[in-house]
């Protein structure tokens, strides 16, 4: 089988995927693009590949890959993604897909227009703890799930600004805009267990207490309800002063409950009506991987765990290729990946507001008249 050759745009940030496509039987990587020269120069050296670029159209056109990896900042997503779809080139694009709607509307655009397949890098989503609660969730486990909790904690000052003192990109893109800026870490695993779309959203925050010259206030609470009235509460909090605890979730259903470890060192712990005598003892997620667990899971390759977040980037790596060969849809798709990213960018009208409830636009209307807007 001829491999995807693969060209990677964000030599600083690709470290993970790269390692992923490295290791895929199917995949060859052949040029790297980066603003930064020296980075890109590093990054030449330590890999062995001799096709670098600064200028990211020219890499395109002038290797002419089979898929590129959009591992940039957040706001060149959309473009990149874009001019690697009007070129017919595949994309797996890191979040979020977009920073604006005008830019969603631009990217769903692309996609219709493009033949190539275009996938969001939403990585928690493949995290072994989210896989397999997926699969309870999909085996009638819990019941009915209605509904879910996700927070991103992730204190990232020192990121703010480089060695000489000088604003990076998340400076001005994460914390310098006020609302949920960066909820699909969280939105991801939960919109997969409860299974529909966010039809609209209400945003509220802390006020500004940490650090009060960024426009984002310290903890922001995005909730989202489905057409059925299902709830997801969203915290993005990238501000405040506290011990590293990234990712935490909470899934609850008509026959159980799952609590995701909250602290480094603790425990996934779930509680199921049709397995559990007793009503006030929890029982560690991990008893239900050898029913439960994906196959391709319960004995992944080496490979698969020096990927990144415990083997889920080459799993997700594996489904991009899959996709590119046809073999199925792209897991995380452009309705997927909008149905991630806008609850956050309508959060920032919302929060403006006071919290007031705005409607989420579907993009799979988008073209049809009967998309929805706010006003």
């Amino acid at each position: 089988m001829i491999p995807i050759r693969v060209a990677f745009a964000g030599a600083r940030r690709s470290s993970a995927f790269f390692r992923a496509f490295m290791a895929h039987p199917q995949t060859e990587i052949v040029a790297l693009c980066d603003l930064h020269a020296p980075t890109l120069a590093e990054a030449g050296r330590a890999t062995g590949i001799s096709a670098l670029y600064t200028v990211y159209e020219q890499m395109l056109d002038e290797v002419q890959p089979d898929a590129v990896v959009v591992a940039t900042p957040m706001h060149f997503h959309a473009s990149q993604s874009i001019a690697a779809l009007q070129r017919g080139i595949h994309v797996l694009c890191e979040v979020t897909a977009c920073v604006s709607l005008d830019e969603a509307r631009w990217l769903v655009d692309a996609v219709r227009r493009s033949s190539a397949v275009y996938m969001m890098a939403e990585n928690y989503t493949y995290m072994k703890p989210n896989v397999l609660v997926r699969a309870m969730v999909e085996a009638g486990l819990l019941g009915d799930v209605y509904y879910a909790e996700g927070e991103y904690l992730h204190e990232l000052s020192a990121l703010h600004h480089t060695a000489d003192g000088k604003p990076t990109w998340r400076y001005y893109w994460q914390v310098g805009v006020n609302g949920a800026t960066y909820p699909t870490h969280s939105l991801g695993p939960c919109l997969q267990w409860i299974g529909e779309r966010p039809q609209r959203i209400s945003c509220v925050g802390t006020g500004r207490w940490t650090d009060p010259e960024h426009a984002m206030e310290d903890t922001v609470l995005l909730l989202c309800k489905t057409a059925s009235e299902k709830l997801i509460r969203v915290r993005v909090d990238m501000l405040s002063r506290r011990p590293h605890a990234m990712t935490n979730y909470t899934l609850q259903g008509t026959k159980g409950v799952y609590e995701s470890a909250r602290r480094r060192g603790d425990g996934n712990w779930i509680w199921l009506s049709d397995y559990s005598e007793d009503p006030d003892v929890w029982t560690p997620l991990e008893a239900f991987e050898a029913e439960f667990l994906p196959e391709i899971w319960r004995n992944p390759p080496p490979e698969a765990l020096q990927a990144g977040h415990g083997g889920g980037d080459y799993f997700e790596v594996m489904d991009f290729v899959a996709a590119i060969r046809g073999e199925i849809s792209p897991p995380i798709g452009i309705h997927e990946a909008m149905d991630m990213t806008l609850p956050g960018l309508i959060s920032q009208e919302s929060i403006r507001r006071g919290g007031e409830w705005l409607p989420v636009p579907d993009t799979r209307d988008w073209g049809s008249g009967r998309g929805s807007e706010i006003s």
